[in-house]
């Protein structure tokens, strides 16, 4: 072989040896850290179990409520006393505090004076007894052995009598205080703000007996009750505001927490606040509180609802179908787009029609492109069309929810839904998951961010140039 063909055959060679280097490197990096995209996992979680749409779920901030009849109070009268007056009828509006009914102050006051005057005659009877007992103290001292035994004996029964009269006039004062109570609070007031109803004449109670003489009512025909668990009773106080809603339709009331029982209420099988446990010790008490809405329209005596305590959220927004939090969503120039399983479970770029937003809730409404059976995955930069979706977390390759930023975009958002684009990227543009950073020490941070950045750079470095020698390898071996 002459000289000339030598090289020629040498620069053949070389052309090879580059040609098969620059298509390796080309594979290389299409195809991510130089393996094949379809072997690396994403973590995907199925749409109905992120939906944020209000179909009545509960939360630790809903409550079961039930509309019942208004708190009904029994006016009772003291059956020891004559009632003078009724003050009030069937129907009448009382405040707390207004006066229902008068009793006869003279036949107090007689009661009082008869009272006293028992009082005056058990202490004359006493100091007579005691009287009695000196002169028989001085006779029993001249009196024999036998004589003295019958003066002991009168001795002590007199002081028995004295000691019982004391306890009788300690008794009757009693009596005299209440009776000169009686005197100053010669009547009955209401105990809440209510309607009075089945007032009863005093010839009526008189042929009826007992000791109610009427009812009272408080305003408005209904109430709600609610039920709260001792783990979350630190949501419901007295005067808190509330958001009350229908579980038959979309009907809203406001309302306000009136009153809190603090009573440990019962659980029953059929209960629909029962936890369904029949073991006590695994239970958690119950108690109940009451909301006065500020209208009943609407509302029905019995209807179920679901009680929420009023933070401020809109309400006006009816969130049916789709819903999803707004992190989820990607740019690719004016569309938007979610990271979703296809139908051989691969991971695609599924584009979708957004429609409403709530900007406090942070969520916004799916109009097509998903339904409830299907999987996506939270965004992350790494992940690309093709590779394999999992439900697994621990066969995941691309992290489930530490990075909240994709950026797939194209940079043309004018136009577009700019408020659902991510925000809050670090330098590189992946997004930190700040709650998540507070809540790890200083080792674990190292740790985290040397996997985020040093070890995944060294792994790719060393992928690289383990991959440009496997290349140059088999190019010179062919």
């Amino acid at each position: 072989m002459t000289t000339k063909k030598r090289i020629c055959t040498v620069i053949i060679v070389l052309v090879i040896v580059c040609t098969v280097c620059v298509g390796g490197f080309f594979v290389w990096k299409k195809t991510g850290k130089g393996g094949s995209k379809s072997s690396q996992k994403v973590y995907v979680q199925k749409v109905s179990s992120l939906n944020t749409a209000s179909d009545f779920k509960l939360s630790n901030r809903s409550f079961l409520g039930v509309v019942e009849a208004q708190e009904s109070v029994d006016v009772k009268y003291d059956s020891s006393k004559t009632v003078a007056e009724i003050l009030v009828k069937n129907g009448d509006s009382v405040k707390k505090g207004d006066k229902l009914l008068t009793y006869d102050v003279e036949a107090i006051n007689l009661q009082l004076e008869q009272a006293k005057l028992e009082v005056e005659r058990l202490q004359n009877e006493i100091a007579s007894n005691k009287s009695q007992i000196a002169e028989l103290e001085k006779e029993k001292k001249n009196a024999d052995q036998v004589a003295a035994v019958s003066y002991t004996t009168q001795i002590l029964s007199l002081q028995s009598d004295n000691a019982k009269n004391e306890y009788d006039i300690k008794a009757k004062n009693v009596e005299i205080k209440k009776l000169e109570a009686s005197t100053k609070n010669a009547y009955v007031t209401a105990s809440i703000d209510g309607t009075v109803k089945n007032v009863k004449t005093v010839d009526k109670l008189q042929q009826d007996g007992g000791d109610v003489i009427m009812q009272i009512t408080e305003e408005g025909d209904y109430r709600i009750k609610g039920r709260f668990n001792e783990q979350n009773s630190k949501d419901i106080m007295q005067g808190a505001s509330v958001i009350v809603k229908s579980r038959l339709d979309d009907s809203t009331w406001k309302g306000e927490i009136t009153s809190v029982d603090t009573s440990p209420q019962k659980n029953s099988g059929d209960d629909i606040y029962s936890f369904g446990s029949s073991d006590e010790m695994s239970q958690s008490s119950n108690y109940a509180f009451y909301v006065k809405p500020e209208n009943f329209d609407g509302l029905m005596l019995g209807q179920h609802v679901l009680i929420e305590i009023d933070n401020g959220q809109d309400t006006s927004i009816n969130k049916t179908g789709i819903w999803l939090y707004s992190d989820f969503i990607c740019k690719d120039g004016k569309k938007n787009y979610v990271w979703a399983k296809d139908k051989d479970g691969k991971i695609e770029k599924r584009y979708v029609e957004i429609g409403q937003k709530d900007e406090d809730n942070g969520d916004c409404e799916i109009k097509s492109g998903l339904e409830k059976g299907d999987y996506i995955a939270y965004p992350d930069k790494s992940i690309e069309e093709g590779m394999t979706a999992t439900t697994n977390e621990a066969d995941v390759s691309v992290p489930p929810n530490d990075l909240g930023t994709n950026d797939n975009s194209d940079g043309d958002t004018e136009g577009g839904d700019e408020d659902i684009a991510f925000d809050g990227s670090d330098e590189d543009g992946m997004a930190i998951d700040e709650d998540m950073l507070a809540s790890m020490t200083d080792e674990e941070i190292e740790e985290y961010f040397n996997k985020l950045y040093g070890e995944e750079e060294n792994a790719e470095n060393a992928d690289g140039e383990n991959a440009d020698a496997a290349d140059a390898d088999a190019a010179f071996a062919e």
